[in-house]
């Protein structure tokens, strides 16, 4: 599909994303008036690449290059809201992507440790929080499970694309009361589980919705039984 086939006429963006907000993200269940609030402040269109800045705000996965897509807006909107941050907490996000969900998580909480394998994907992300005023993230390269990071432990994670199963060494850089959130499962089952841990250093797994949406790299899949 070319670049062509995506062309849409010019929109005001401020007209998009109310459009945005209003059609897709409070009909997906998303009615926190502070995630509503972040979603308007940020201008979607300056994390996506300029060919598909028409679209911006439309309800489709995203095209960033090296095969990947930035998530529907409803979908970053949700994950957002049932991250459930607080001022005062830190993230750690792996998959940074074009760095929209950066971004938004960096305005509801003190501090974001994004890891991101596709190097060049790196210094573009950098320079739209830069030109988003957000100066509270650092960028990382790196994908699947960190074998160390100098800012762990985190009080909330997330995973931007999809894993067959969360690894327990993930849940070792969560602080002992902290929380994880990723979608789980194979297509066409794919669940966005939240995985709270105890003080006492046990765990337990809620599923909040269904959805299906890319792989994560570097995270190893379930073994395949063939008789």
């Amino acid at each position: 599909m070319t670049d062509s086939m995506y062309s849409l006429p010019t929109m005001n963006p401020q007209v998009a994303r109310f459009n945005m907000i209003e059609q897709q993200i409070r009909t997906w269940e998303v009615l926190d008036k502070q995630v509503l609030a972040r979603l308007d402040r940020l201008d979607r269109q300056d994390f996506v690449p300029a060919a598909y800045e028409s679209l911006a705000y439309s309800d489709i996965e995203i095209p960033i290059g090296h095969g990947e897509h930035m998530l529907a807006p409803r979908v970053d909107a949700r994950l957002l809201q049932d991250l459930a941050l607080q001022p005062h907490e830190t993230v750690l996000e792996i998959g940074t992507g074009s760095g929209y969900l950066t971004a938004l998580l960096a305005l509801s909480c003190a501090h974001v440790t994004s890891l991101e394998c596709q190097t060049d994907f790196i210094p573009a992300a950098r320079q739209r929080l830069e030109h988003a005023g957000i100066s509270n993230v650092d960028i990382l390269h790196g994908q699947g499970v960190p074998s160390s990071l100098t800012q762990a432990p985190f009080d909330a994670m997330v995973l931007t694309g999809s894993v067959a199963f969360v690894p327990a060494s993930l849940l070792k850089l969560l602080k002992p009361t902290g929380r994880l959130l990723a979608v789980v499962g194979e297509e066409p089952v794919m669940q966005t589980t939240l995985i709270q841990r105890h003080a006492d250093g046990s765990s337990h797994a809620r599923v909040l919705w269904d959805v299906v949406i890319p792989r994560l790299h570097g995270f190893t899949e379930n073994s395949a039984f063939h008789f």
